[in-house]
């Protein structure tokens, strides 16, 4: 493992990316991550699959919880969709690119806040990826080449249960992309998942066992009133008591998926 602690930008020209126009919005990235910005700067779009999905869910009157929105490239557009759109974002760096989107874009209905979302507050250890920013994640708990393939820089950010960051509100759709910290997410936050319809989460079993060190019953033991799952990249759909058996083959056969989707209401809408 090799770890920097230089600064991701040049504090000299205090440089921070450069700004492209999209279809998904303007947005200010850094050159250098080759995912997220290079999909943004050759295509001009980055998780529109994605983007669409969410929207078939969604209407004008709810509110979006998204954990992990990194720069901006799924919560700018969809918050042009809900009533309001709540961003927790861990990466400094990252956080400062959302900040400058929100208002390049006008997004005046998108809250933002740097925490990485936890089981309780306090702070943790974090892993600052350039080649790919997209996968900064906490401190992992086995420390594979893997997560440090780019000299990552590594810092210590605040976390926050998101229970106590946002109180008694309501979301009705909760998103996470948090690289291996779900679970410990979800543990922050039993009450906004009592109270949302929809929770879509990455699942990757590297991430569970070498980042959180979690089975997949603990990945669902916060997940109990959700009584429907569909996984989008095998278009299969079970219901409650077959989750755990589902996602144990899943992680088994090393096979993980960006967005699974579980749902309150087992008649939630045709979908795939």
């Amino acid at each position: 493992m090799r770890a920097s602690v230089q600064p991701i930008y040049d504090p000299h020209t205090n440089f921070v990316g450069s700004i492209f126009s999209t279809p998904q919005g303007l947005f200010c990235v850094d050159p250098r991550d080759q995912f997220v910005a290079q999909s943004l700067i050759q295509r001009g779009s980055f998780g529109a699959h994605e983007i669409a999905r969410i929207e078939k869910l969604i209407s004008p009157d709810q509110s979006i919880l998204m954990l992990g929105p990194h720069l901006g490239a799924l919560a700018v557009p969809l918050s042009k969709k809900v009533r309001n759109l709540v961003a927790v974002e861990a990466n400094p760096y990252t956080y400062r690119l959302l900040s400058i989107n929100r208002v390049l874009n006008g997004c005046n209905n998108l809250e933002i806040f740097h925490a990485a979302a936890n089981d309780k507050d306090g702070e943790i250890e974090f892993v600052v990826n350039v080649v790919n920013s997209g996968g900064s994640k906490r401190m992992p708990l086995h420390k594979d080449g893997a997560y440090f393939h780019d000299n990552p820089q590594i810092v210590k950010v605040p976390s926050l249960a998101m229970d106590g960051l946002l109180k008694d509100r309501t979301f009705d759709l909760i998103f996470m992309d948090i690289e291996g910290s779900e679970y410990f997410a979800m543990k922050g936050m039993p009450g906004l998942l009592s109270r949302a319809k929809i929770l879509i989460t990455e699942f990757l079993p590297h991430h569970l066992a070498r980042v959180g060190g979690i089975t997949v019953r603990d990945f669902l033991s916060p997940l109990k009133d959700f009584e429907l799952l569909y996984i989008p990249s095998l278009t299969t759909k079970c219901e409650s008591p077959d989750f755990e058996r589902v996602l144990t083959e899943m992680f088994v056969r090393g096979i993980g998926d960006e967005g699974i989707i579980f749902f309150k209401d087992k008649n939630l809408p045709k979908f795939g």
